[in-house]
């Protein structure tokens, strides 16, 4: 297996203007979550898919201030999530279940990601597989 080394560079400062849609404000509040100070995010999609995912960051410890012209995400640094006292709900959400099992895999805790019935019943194990393939403790 190749190996990749990544030296950090200078943060990241400014602010971006983009679109407000769904794909978007996913990854948004997951990348504000993992910086480190607060960050606004306005014009963001408030679909319930968002929404999901805004909670479940809120669960792993991330203070998020929401209203509807923006979200105030309180980023906790990469390794500043906690471990959830309960199962991490992703409602409805496809990416948003998605691009949180990559996330919280590379944590050093553990946490179970559901959804509701129709969440539990979409294909993951590509998902899954790829991760176990990296080295990932994923049971499901």
């Amino acid at each position: 297996m190749a190996s990749l080394t990544i030296t950090p560079g200078y943060p990241l400062r400014g602010t971006i203007s983009v679109p407000g849609d769904k794909s978007i404000t996913h990854r948004a509040i997951i990348l504000t979550a993992l910086a480190e100070g607060t960050s606004r995010i306005t014009r963001y999609c408030r679909g319930e898919d968002c929404l999901n995912t805004m909670r479940a960051l809120q669960s792993l410890g991330v203070k998020i201030d929401e209203s509807a012209e923006e979200l105030q995400v309180h980023g906790k640094g990469l390794w500043g999530l906690t471990e959830p006292d309960r199962f991490v709900d992703c409602g409805n959400s496809g990416t948003g279940i998605r691009l949180l099992i990559g996330l919280l895999v590379g944590q050093d805790f553990f946490t179970v990601l559901t959804g509701d019935a129709s969440i539990r019943r979409r294909p993951m194990g590509w998902v899954v597989k790829f991760l176990r393939e990296m080295g990932a403790t994923i049971a499901g």
